[in-house]
Parts: structure tokens; C-alpha cells; sequence
């Protein structure tokens, strides 16, 4: 009987996500650890790429109520590229951010071409 032995490598990626916020706004931090969480998992397959995300929530109208107000920008700082930023406007934050997370998919989609484990 042979016995060989394999070394695996794991590289681990740990995307850094700052999440930033306009005066008219405050993030609590429940809603940080979802967004976190949200993006860190919607994001994963591209992990090996994004060094680091910007998050930039804002209420265009202030205090005053409005549709389509709250607006999210994401930047993503990839590796040995030029960064990406994508904005979505939406009637809430929650959907500003999943708006702005599906853009930026799609456009790390097209960058990167097509990945296998979605």
C-alpha cells in the first residue's frame, strides 16, 4: 500500500466593506451588520477580485418625504484594476442597496466573465 499525502491551499479573501453615510442619515449598527452580511454574501463569488468596498447611503430630499429618494453608491476596489462604482435610487435604503448590488453583479459579470459556482 502507497500512501501520498496532498497539500491543499486555501487562499481566503477577506473583502474590507466600509459603509459610510450622508447627515440626513444614521446607520444603525443592526442595519450595518445586515448590510455586511448581505453584500459579503451576494458578492463572495468575486471575492478573489474585490479588495474593498465603499458603501454611500444618502436621502437626497433630507428629512422630507419623497419617492425615489434614498440612494445607494457602491464602489468596489479590485485588484490591479481600475475601481467600479454603481448608484441606485430607490423608494428605501433596503432596496437602494439590493438595486445597487445587482448592478454591480452584472457589470463584475461582464468583466469577469461568467463564473461557474453562482
Amino acid at each position: 500500500m502507497v500512501m501520498t499525502s496532498k497539500k491543499f491551499h486555501l487562499k481566503i479573501t477577506i473583502m474590507t466593506i466600509q459603509i459610510n453615510s450622508d447627515n440626513n442619515l444614521t446607520v444603525h449598527k443592526e442595519f450595518r451588520a445586515q448590510l455586511q452580511s448581505q453584500i459579503t454574501e451576494e458578492l463572495s463569488r468575486f471575492s478573489d477580485h474585490i479588495t474593498r468596498l465603499e458603501v454611500h447611503l444618502s436621502d437626497e430630499n433630507g428629512h422630507k418625504d419623497a419617492l425615489n429618494d434614498k440612494r445607494c453608491l457602491v464602489e468596489a476596489r479590485l485588484e490591479g484594476m481600475k475601481p467600479i462604482a454603481v448608484t441606485n435610487i430607490a423608494n428605501n435604503h433596503e432596496q437602494a442597496v439590493e438595486g445597487a448590488i445587482d448592478k454591480l453583479k452584472s457589470t463584475l459579470d461582464s468583466k469577469f466573465g461568467r463564473l461557474n459556482n453562482h
